[in-house]
């Protein structure tokens, strides 16, 4: 067993202060109700915070295509009536809508992914989390299911340039198929998804073709795993009856591996249980037990009417039989008996970390409005736990 884990977080405000339209079940304001959920039970004060990179287009297309990330790039919801041929090539519409900041959203989310891989890779930590991450249907030339950038296949390619294996584990009630489509055809990552098929549920994929077995017979360097909580009871898309508990024992497991460990959020539309979810299991890779009773925050009354951390599983009947799922067991563990033992690969030279474009800061126009995100590059800044009246989400109203 290691000593206490060194733990990194990554959280940028702004991910959260999008908004994808009054119909659509995906909230990114559930990203603020989770941090200042996490801020309420002190759990930063055992963590080291980061504010992610806003990730470069090039880093981008290090898995989607150029073109698809330049348009995403460009399109703005007062111009896309203008490009209706490239809204359908690229898959945008009523599941990925065009909405103001798109891009920069993007950015954020995976530059945490990618931020929290590149501190792994160099031992700066044990554990690390962004819960903005975990968009696992964006595939390499269109966006798909609520998922425009893949930061599950960005974060593995960067721990592929260390490690000779990545395990990627994935449980949120949907198949994560854009994760595993991208790195189908490798033996360097495995991909082990726990979600709903059949009754064409989204995306149709992910038929049964254990984990324990898995890391003796698979020996990953590290692990990728993917919580999305819309396997929650509850959920309003998902139609699982998970427990917080047992959601959380799921990350419990995994963590006991030792391994370094990569933890994502990703769906989950019942926004008050994700942010209580997420923040169990941060206390749950922290070691900390939470009490029950939520303090007070910013986003209390979302809570309301018990303010309580923990849901009940619901009571929907289980039709999973036992014999259904021992059949799937044995499945998996016969496709497991088939594959290469820790299949070895040949380790070259590791590229660089990062990529910084050039620009010239003297030819830049002084009266330009400078953003956030380039104020941090010069300034250390002061409200890093976001408690003081700096705090990015301090006012926000829900959307």
């Amino acid at each position: 067993m290691r000593s206490k884990d060194k733990i990194a977080y990554f959280y940028d405000g702004d991910v959260g202060s999008v908004y994808f339209g009054p119909n659509h079940p995906m909230k990114p304001h559930r990203l603020c109700m989770t941090h200042h959920l996490v801020l309420s039970y002190d759990l930063h004060k055992k963590m080291e915070i980061y504010r992610p990179h806003k990730a470069y287009p090039v880093e981008l297309a290090q898995f989607h295509s150029a073109d698809y990330v330049e348009f995403l790039h460009r399109i703005t919801p007062d111009t896309q009536h203008l490009f209706s041929n490239e809204l359908a090539r690229y898959n945008l519409g009523e599941d990925c809508p065009v909405f103001d900041n798109l891009f920069e959203f993007c950015q954020i989310y995976a530059g945490g992914t990618i931020d929290a891989a590149r501190r792994l890779n160099n031992k700066l930590c044990d554990i690390a989390i962004n819960w903005a991450g975990g968009l696992h249907h964006a595939k390499k030339c269109e966006a798909s299911g609520f998922c425009y950038i893949n930061d599950l296949v960005l974060g593995i390619l960067e721990l592929l340039k260390h490690h000779a294996r990545v395990l990627y584990i994935d449980i949120d009630v949907h198949h994560g198929d854009g994760v595993e489509e991208a790195f189908y055809f490798t033996d360097r990552v495995m991909t082990v998804s726990f979600h709903k098929f059949g009754d064409m549920f989204f995306p149709g994929t992910g038929d049964a073709k254990i984990i324990s077995k898995v890391v003796e017979t698979y020996l990953p360097g590290v692990i990728v795993l993917q919580c999305g909580a819309d396997s929650l009871a509850g959920d309003r898309l998902g139609c699982f009856n998970l427990s917080i508990d047992g959601h959380a024992e799921c990350v419990r497991f995994v963590k006991k591996f030792n391994l370094p460990l990569l933890v994502t959020g990703g769906g989950g539309y019942t926004k008050e249980n994700v942010a209580r979810c997420w923040t169990v299991e941060t206390g749950v890779l922290l070691d900390s037990e939470l009490p029950n009773e939520i303090p007070e925050n910013e986003y209390i009354k979302y809570f309301s009417p018990d303010f309580s951390l923990r849901i009940p599983n619901g009571h929907i009947e289980n039709l999973n039989s036992k014999s259904y799922i021992s059949t799937i067991k044995m499945q998996v563990l016969e496709n497991l008996r088939c594959i290469q033992h820790a299949p070895n690969v040949q380790m070259q030279e590791v590229p660089p970390d990062f990529y910084i474009p050039d620009f010239d800061e003297d030819a830049q126009n002084p009266d330009e409005r400078v953003d956030q995100h380039t104020q941090d590059k010069h300034i250390q800044r002061d409200d890093e736990y976001y408690e003081g009246d700096n705090d990015n989400d301090h006012n926000m109203d829900d959307v």
